[in-house]
């Protein structure tokens, strides 16, 4: 399978769509933490299964801390994590 879009980006892409859903208009980069942004829990919780469909996954529970969904850059680490070797 091809990969068009690098992980980061796709996980930006994501990240994008719940802050527009939110009507949140911030300038987020790969080390912006999400919660400084404006995402709140439920918003997390959106985001969770929004990265999930977008990659295909169910993320196991022990997965789902606040660490990894700190900002796009532990997203990206854990996705890829997930994903297992040779993907990204």
């Amino acid at each position: 399978m091809q990969y068009v879009a690098s992980v980061q980006d796709r996980v930006l892409f994501v990240v994008r769509s719940v802050l527009e859903q939110n009507a949140i208009k911030a300038d987020i980069h790969p080390e912006s933490r999400l919660v400084d942004i404006g995402l709140d829990s439920m918003d997390m919780v959106a985001l969770m299964l929004k990265v999930e469909a977008e990659f295909d996954l169910i993320l196991p529970q022990p997965e789902i801390t606040p660490e990894n969904f700190q900002s796009v850059r532990t997203l990206e680490a854990m996705i890829l994590n997930q994903l297992g070797p040779g993907t990204g």
